[in-house]
């Protein structure tokens, strides 16, 4: 009398006729090893004649990269006119406006809806920042920022990079950058005569939707700016753990700590 095989039996027969070495024994060159298949022993061919590798028309190495003598340049390699800032300011309010806001802050929409806190430009930090380094920030990415390559020319992030000196200027003027004879007057008081409510030309600071997506919910000594105060109502959902970090905002008012950039919050940028 013969015993049926169950279906545990089953399973195990068809795995077992699944277990061949073809893929893992395949034939195949492996780096570095030599082979008897060619007839110099090199498994490595060698390359067809006049090939031309990705990118080795590059001839302006530092245009591509922002890299000279193996560090980040301050060159601009584009000519510096009206029509490079024009560039430069249609490409940013369109691919960087939206996280690092219209004037650089770092408080853009997406930002005021919960993204993680953008680069400040008006920082120390990134005002001392050669030039290469916001064209090699664009090319490669940084922290929770992906890289632009794909959206952004390596002229078009020249141009960027340009107009970004332009508002790092823009809110960081002096009167000796006035030319002879100009004429000065208070922001505060522009915004006072043109109706703005109070606290219109005051310096931003990050809304309470920001967060840093952290355990801890601070910066974790990656340079940042000081938490909006929040909204009536929001104590609950601006929480502790949003305000811990030195120099953030909380509904108490002015930190006694400055900002881990070294800015006091309520201070000009």
């Amino acid at each position: 009398m013969r015993k049926i095989a169950g279906p545990a039996a089953m399973t195990a027969m068809l795995v077992l006729a699944g277990c061949r070495q073809d893929m893992h024994n395949q034939p195949k060159f492996i780096p570095q090893r030599g082979t008897t298949f060619f007839a110099s022993g090199r498994s490595v061919r060698p390359q067809v004649e006049d090939t031309v590798a990705r990118n080795q028309m590059d001839q302006d190495a530092y245009f591509y990269t922002g890299i000279q003598d193996a560090k980040e340049g301050d060159g601009l390699p584009i000519p510096l006119n009206a029509a490079t800032l024009e560039r430069g300011q249609e490409r940013y309010n369109i691919y960087c406006a939206p996280c690092h806001s219209r004037v650089g802050n770092g408080a853009g929409m997406i930002v005021q809806r919960g993204y993680r806190p953008a680069g400040n430009f008006h920082t120390d930090r990134l005002r001392n920042a050669p030039l290469g380094h916001f064209f090699t920030v664009m090319t490669n990415g940084y922290g929770a920022m992906p890289d632009y390559s794909a959206q952004l020319t390596p002229a078009d992030r020249w141009a960027v990079a340009a107009y970004i000196r332009a508002l790092q200027l823009s809110q960081d003027a002096k009167p000796s950058d006035v030319a002879p004879n100009g004429h000065v007057e208070d922001l505060h008081a522009i915004a006072k005569d043109l109706g703005m409510p109070n606290g219109f030309a005051d310096p931003w600071a990050l809304p309470s939707t920001a967060v840093y997506g952290t355990p801890n919910g601070q910066d974790n000594g990656i340079p940042g700016q000081p938490m909006g105060t929040p909204p009536a109502g929001a104590g609950a959902h601006y929480g502790k753990a949003a305000t811990e970090n030195s120099g953030q905002r909380d509904s108490g008012g002015e930190p006694a700590a400055p900002v881990s950039n070294g800015t006091p919050y309520g201070k000009p940028f």
